[in-house]
């Protein structure tokens, strides 16, 4: 078990005040056998009255009023979480999803619905094509195609931080050999659906030892993070992360998950101002070793 201390802020600048609309905040998540949520905190500037909901997919999210016009909107949060591994690698899969291609049940294919379909356009079938070319034999083994997949994206395509808002649609992240982990995370995503699996789209951080003096480095950390989760009966939703290679590392600290990477949106929202008005956003995210007074900004 690891506690950890996340702080992120987000801060919108603009030249004179501006009428903030009401603004979507997923920044908290939930409790489950593998993450313990100890303590949150939010700060806003300027005050604003937050209203809780769940989801459709259950994720909590918070929508904000704000009172008064302002020239700076800062949305800054601090989580105490708990981290539980899972301490192994092995995973208990149904045997008859051992082997690819299996068949989901009834069930699951119900449950399921949309997280098996593709999403984005492939109208000559280079996705899937590429996603076919990691299928060794048929049959194959289940978890060593899907580790060749994330695999072949960490390995195969060059890491880009990108600031633009938005995710790449995956045959432009096919073409390009590069993206962010948003859109590795989607290009894993519509390439296991494209094989028959249920898929969906995780957001949150990601934690990296080194940053406390701890080795070894990892792709992605000081940011938010993106991941796939692929479901697998009898063994659930298995975390795959293709931006460092990795399968159900103890480092990723989920905060929702949802159908697709336009669900999941940290901070969303808008304001009505003068042309030109809007100056930029900045971004400040930690993830470390548990600091036991976290503090928020005034």
């Amino acid at each position: 078990m690891q506690t950890l201390t996340v702080r992120h802020a987000t801060r919108y600048t603009y030249a004179n005040p501006v009428i903030f609309h009401p603004h979507r905040l997923m920044l908290r998540p939930r409790d489950s056998h593998d993450l313990r949520l100890v303590r949150a905190e939010l700060a806003l500037s300027p005050h604003g009255e937050l209203r809780w909901m769940h989801d459709v997919f259950g994720n909590s999210v918070a929508t904000v009023e704000f009172l008064e016009p302002g020239n700076e909107l800062i949305v800054e949060s601090v989580l105490t979480l708990e981290r539980y591994g899972m301490g192994s690698q092995v995973f208990d899969i149904e045997e008859a999803a051992q082997i690819y291609p299996f068949v989901y049940s009834t069930d699951d294919r119900t449950d399921l619905g949309r997280m098996l379909e593709c999403h984005y356009p492939d109208p000559q079938g280079e996705l899937s094509a590429w996603a076919q070319g990691f299928v060794a034999a048929r049959p194959t083994d289940t978890m060593a195609l899907l580790t060749d997949l994330n695999n072949g994206i960490r390995n195969g395509f060059a890491y880009q931080v990108r600031y633009e808002q938005g995710t790449q649609p995956p045959l432009e992240t096919l073409r390009l050999g590069s993206g962010s982990c948003r859109d590795f995370a989607l290009l894993l995503i519509e390439a296991v659906r494209a094989l028959g699996f249920g898929a969906r789209f995780v957001t949150g951080y990601l934690y990296d030892p080194a940053l406390d003096g701890e080795r070894p480095a990892v792709v992605g950390a000081g940011a938010t993070h993106a991941w796939a989760d692929i479901y697998l009966p009898g063994a659930g939703w298995i975390e795959f992360d293709p931006t460092n290679g990795t399968i159900a590392a103890d480092n990723l600290i989920r905060v929702a998950v949802t159908r697709d990477p336009s669900q999941a949106v940290p901070v969303a929202g808008g304001f009505t101002g003068m042309l030109g008005d809007y100056l930029g956003m900045s971004v400040d995210v930690s993830v470390r070793a548990h600091d036991p007074e976290p503090a928020l900004a005034a």
